[in-house]
């Protein structure tokens, strides 16, 4: 006998993935399958924006509308053995399957292919740098966009940026005073978008 454990990829409603992750977690729980399904996952990200002057940070799913399900395949030598495992496999992809908000598994007619593990590394390596990287902002700057000034001694000023430096998410920004173009440093937060 030999054990591997393979990802599946599950396509559900987009914007739910949440919820229906917890909806998966109770019926694996439920129907005490913890041994045999490792995780559900769906990747996420952290962004912000800046409103009213405020940063404003939450989760944003990486791959919205899909979840990723780790299932343990064990593969065995005796015929009858095999044949068990095929059906608890079919009953978890059937339970699952039927959980609200579920559309399907990734497949082909209908039967769940597992992702090959250049794709699963691929995808693993993309969440552990979103994790390192921080927070990242949901609309960026751009240079030459125009921004209104919301905090500090130019307040109600419209500018022109005119460098990004994300690291220490700051702005150089070129404002019209008296006629004369005048660069200002400012931080992210003290400006906002114009629509």
């Amino acid at each position: 006998m030999s054990e591997e454990k393979k990802w599946y990829v599950l396509r559900v409603i987009s914007g739910k993935e949440k919820k229906i992750k917890q909806n998966i977690e109770t019926e694996i729980s439920r129907s005490n399958w913890g041994s045999y399904i490792t995780q559900v996952f769906g990747p996420t990200e952290k962004v912000y924006q800046i409103k009213n002057g405020k940063k404003q940070v939450k989760d944003r799913n990486y791959f919205p509308g899909y979840l990723l399900v780790e299932i343990l395949d064990q593969e065995y030598e005796d015929e009858r053995k095999r044949k068990e495992q095929q059906k608890l496999v079919q009953s978890i992809v059937q339970s699952i399957s039927a959980v609200n908000g579920v559309i399907n598994f990734l497949g082909d007619r209908g039967i769940p292919v597992p992702l090959r593990k250049s794709e699963v590394n691929r995808i693993l390596g993309t969440v552990d740098e979103m994790q390192e990287s921080g927070e990242v902002m949901t609309e960026p700057f751009l240079v030459g966009e125009t921004i209104k000034i919301i905090d500090g001694p130019f307040n109600d000023f419209f500018g022109t940026i005119e460098e990004i430096n994300d690291d220490r998410k700051r702005l150089k920004v070129i404002v019209k005073i008296f006629g004369r173009r005048t660069p200002l440093e400012l931080a992210f937060t003290q400006v906002e978008k114009q629509a």
